[in-house]
């Protein structure tokens, strides 16, 4: 009895806070003349593809280059230990600014890049924000740079937890750097690596600061992602296409969702035998 008082709260506030704003989103998008009216806007298509994109490039290039900096700051050396504080900074600042920033150094009059090109080669820089290819790509290398850090971090503390034992003794029988990390280190760090990468599609894939706070969304509404989609329709007053943009996440988010939480079982279940 007490025990079931003890739960009430916890029930109340995720059924506020998870279970009513789903249901309410579903209920706006509940018109099938919503999705009908989102595929027939020709923006809609462009954003899909943006979006799968956005995960593909970015997700995997990012934990790509966490790894290989993972083995880099690992190293138990002052100066890198140093470094390692500097490199977190993007990841501790707040996005707004940091995004503003690359916002105000890409602008193709004024900032400071293309100021840089033309004091350096007499030509003027690209149009970092204005032709939608190089817009949509300096959204996933912001996108890149601000969550490197955490993800960085991520993989430093599973190199950590390989006991060093297993490269002495691999030097000892004369291992080079490449068959250690391929017969120790990637075997150790695999379900980690993995359980992160499903982890951080879930995050990329409702990041709204990467791409609405340097583009908007533009030029033209050629760099927006899902995340963002429903913000422009919001602008415009159609909330159930907004929702509608959102219900079409789902088919990206349940898969990973759901293969996060097997994995998670699957590891509980091996530590109970």
């Amino acid at each position: 009895m007490w025990g079931a008082l003890l739960l009430v709260p916890y029930v109340l506030v995720f059924a506020v806070f998870v279970i009513y704003p789903v249901v309410y989103g579903l209920w706006v998008a509940r018109n099938p003349d919503s999705y009908v009216r989102l595929f027939q806007d020709p923006v809609f298509p462009r954003t899909v593809v943006n979006t799968l994109i956005f995960l593909l490039v970015g997700v995997n290039l990012k934990f790509l280059i966490a790894l290989g900096l993972s083995g880099f700051f690992v190293q138990q050396k002052r100066w890198i230990q140093a470094l390692l504080l500097l490199f977190l900074l993007p990841w501790a600042i707040p996005s707004i600014p940091t995004i503003l920033s690359f916002r105000f150094m890409l602008n193709p009059e004024w900032g400071l890049i293309n100021n840089t090109i033309f004091r350096l080669f007499g030509i003027d820089g690209p149009g970092w924000l204005t032709e939608p290819a190089l817009a949509f790509a300096s959204s996933v290398l912001v996108h890149i740079w601000k969550s490197l850090p955490f993800w960085t971090l991520i993989l430093i503390t599973g190199r950590l937890a390989i006991p060093t034992e297993l490269y002495e003794a691999a030097s000892v029988d004369g291992a080079s750097r490449w068959q250690q990390f391929r017969f120790i280190t990637w075997p150790a760090l695999a379900t980690l690596y993995l359980t992160s990468t499903m982890l951080s599609m879930v995050w990329t894939l409702g990041d709204f600061n990467s791409v609405y706070l340097l583009t908007g969304g533009g030029p033209g509404d050629q760099t927006h992602v899902l995340a963002t989609l429903g913000i422009r329709y919001l602008r415009i007053d159609q909330l159930d296409l907004a929702m509608a943009s959102i219900v079409m996440a789902m088919p990206l988010v349940l898969p990973l969702v759901i293969f996060m939480v097997r994995r998670l079982a699957a590891g509980e279940a091996k530590l109970a035998h």
